[in-house]
């Protein structure tokens, strides 16, 4: 059995951030990071992004050389035992820990009976059996309206493949954006040359000579469609990987339940990133946050944690998504079913959507305007009430 001080499970970037938090802390600690895939940690926005414009794969790699880690990579833990202070690994070696996080991230949803070679894209794997597919092959279709979908049409659009976007939403991000934002992306997708197909629910997928037969219907009809395609794509959400903590007895919700100091309730067991369910104290409420900005600021701050004084978690992530020559950051809940207010300097061009509840500001888009995020969550965390007329070139 080899002892750790600290063990942290997942490889993503929100392990990456607590190795650092760590050795901010602690120098010379022993560390083990244990990762399912064949690749360091890695930065996983250019994968929807960056890598379609010819950035090198070597740019987002983070090896670990600095920071004296031992890497595991290939290797799955397969079982805690808190009361112990030990995991067990595929391999049957068990580790002893003085502290562990639980980093491990989502897992795609799968559609049902789906044929082999459908990509369900969130890895660098993923993204370079999609870019060798890319070389030979022409047509595509993305399931999903949502941010990887929407991310991909426009970055595989741009490399001249002819895309086809399939979702069940009235418009592209119809569960983020309001109605009429969301149907003008659907012409502006659709004006950049992507096919796309809203209120379409995907019934089977089919695999035959290297093509793909998507069936699909469109909500509220009960014939189907089909198209063939050299590629399919879907970004259809993650379910939290949660099942190592509950067989051990960790608390489970949506994701792990974690206190203001990222702690589950075994206090030497942490969880941070898209797995954790925490108390975003901003916002006064519980939520689990799957961003890029969460994901590195909870890492850094359970890193931390776990090597120092322990500080509350007090983060106010944001997120950001690149659509073509339009971009967006954004802040808080971001929920239609709210009060909705939209400030548009040039209608869907440039502006701020403001999402209201009891005339207090809970979320902002920032739609193609920039640095206004700080300004954001200083006003949302404000509390305040205000009246429509007061949101008019709040932001401008």
């Amino acid at each position: 059995m080899k002892p750790y001080k600290y063990i942290i499970i997942g490889g993503g970037m929100t392990g990456l951030e607590a190795v650092k938090g760590i050795r901010e802390n602690d120098p010379v600690g022993s560390i083990a990071l244990f990762s399912k895939e064949k690749f360091p940690p890695y930065n996983r926005p250019p994968l929807t992004k960056g890598l379609w414009e010819n950035k090198a794969v070597e740019s987002i790699l983070n090896p670990l050389d600095e920071y004296e880690v031992d890497l595991f990579l290939e290797t799955t833990i397969e079982k805690l035992l808190p009361e112990s202070n030990q995991v067990s690994a595929s391999n049957g070696e068990v580790f002893q820990y003085q502290k562990l996080l639980l980093a491990t991230g989502g897992t795609p949803r799968h559609f049902k009976d789906d044929p082999q070679g459908v990509i369900y894209y969130r890895t660098l794997d993923d993204f370079r059996q999609l870019k060798k597919l890319t070389d030979h092959q022409e047509r595509f279709c993305i399931i999903g309206g949502g941010f990887i979908g929407s991310e991909l049409a426009a970055a595989l659009t741009k490399n001249h493949k002819k895309v086809t976007l399939i979702f069940p939403e009235s418009g592209i991000s119809g569960s983020l954006f309001p109605q009429d934002l969301a149907t003008f992306l659907v012409q502006y997708y659709q004006d950049k040359g992507v096919e796309v197909l809203t209120e379409s629910r995907v019934d089977s997928i089919q695999a035959h000579n290297e093509k793909f037969t998507v069936k699909y219907h469109h909500v509220g009809e009960s014939t189907s469609n089909d198209s063939t395609f050299d590629g399919v794509i879907a970004g259809i959400g993650i379910e939290p990987n949660t099942s190592l903590a509950e067989a051990c007895g960790i608390d489970v919700d949506n994701g792990i339940i974690v206190n203001e100091f990222l702690q589950t309730n075994h206090p030497d067991v942490f969880a941070a990133g898209d797995v954790a369910n925490f108390p975003h104290i901003p916002l006064g409420k519980r939520m689990r946050v799957e961003h890029a900005d969460n994901a590195q600021a909870m890492g850094m701050a359970a890193g931390q944690n776990m090597s120092g004084e322990p500080n509350k978690y007090d983060h106010f992530p944001f997120f950001y998504s690149d659509l073509f020559d339009l971009g967006y950051e954004a802040v808080g809940e971001i929920d239609p079913s709210f009060d909705v207010f939209e400030d548009w300097i040039e209608p869907f061009k440039k502006g701020t959507v403001f999402y209201l509840q009891d005339s207090r500001i809970r979320g902002l888009i920032f739609w193609n305007l920039w640095d206004r995020v700080e300004q954001g969550q200083a006003v949302i965390t404000s509390g305040k009430t205000f009246k429509e007329t007061e949101l008019s070139g709040m932001f401008r």
